[in-house]
């Protein structure tokens, strides 16, 4: 369940990046009430994976995985673009992840 949690926590703050972006600066009262939103139930879901889930481990899995995310919607809704260092970068925190999970003895499984 733990991962469930934490896998809503990294789509939530997708979620509510993504509707920051369409807020246009909060100019734009319905997404940004559903970017509030989105963003609460994040650290909601997010609080519930850290009873279990090392901080460490769960940050490094929230945050990474939420960059790279974001940067596809960026790319898929907003067109925006991504260069070669920026991709790179975002495999790179892939590898990270993957090595976190299958290696660390940090990682609570």
């Amino acid at each position: 369940m733990k991962y469930i949690y934490l896998a809503l926590a990294i789509l939530l703050e997708v979620t509510g990046s993504s509707f920051l972006q369409a807020s246009k600066g909060f100019s734009r009262p319905i997404p940004t009430v559903v970017m509030v939103i989105a963003y609460v139930a994040c650290f909601f879901f997010l609080s519930q994976a850290l009873k279990t889930i090392p901080l460490g481990v769960a940050y490094a899995i929230w945050a990474g995985l939420g960059i790279v995310l974001t940067a596809a919607v960026s790319v898929l809704i907003f067109k925006q673009s991504l260069d070669l260092p920026a991709i790179i970068g975002m495999a790179l925190i892939i590898v990270g992840v993957v090595v976190i999970n299958a290696f660390s003895k940090t990682a609570a499984h």
